[in-house]
């Protein structure tokens, strides 16, 4: 297993976890502590897009925040309002 993945694993396993106030839920974390958890002093685009495949197998997404990381369930994403062709063509 590739250390992407593990720490993929890891990070879908922090959702449910209690911390910073909160029982369980969405949050953020560092970029310094992504690269520890991959086990590597950089993060580099491609691990970035492997830890995100990884973690959309799971029903979470990845999004960088350029110093930071936010990861969400997928879920949360399911009620938002859907762009209709009839939007996308007005300017």
């Amino acid at each position: 297993m590739k250390k992407t993945d593990i720490a993929a694993k890891r990070l879908a396993a922090m959702y449910a976890e209690e911390f910073g106030g909160k029982p369980s839920g969405r949050y953020r974390i560092s970029r310094k502590l992504l690269a520890e958890l991959v086990g590597q002093r950089r993060l580099y685009a491609d691990d970035v897009t492997d830890i995100t495949r990884a973690l959309l197998e799971n029903g979470f997404v990845l999004i960088d925040m350029e110093s930071f990381f936010v990861v969400m369930s997928a879920n949360a994403f399911v009620n938002y309002r859907r762009v209709g062709k009839a939007s996308s063509n007005e300017t």
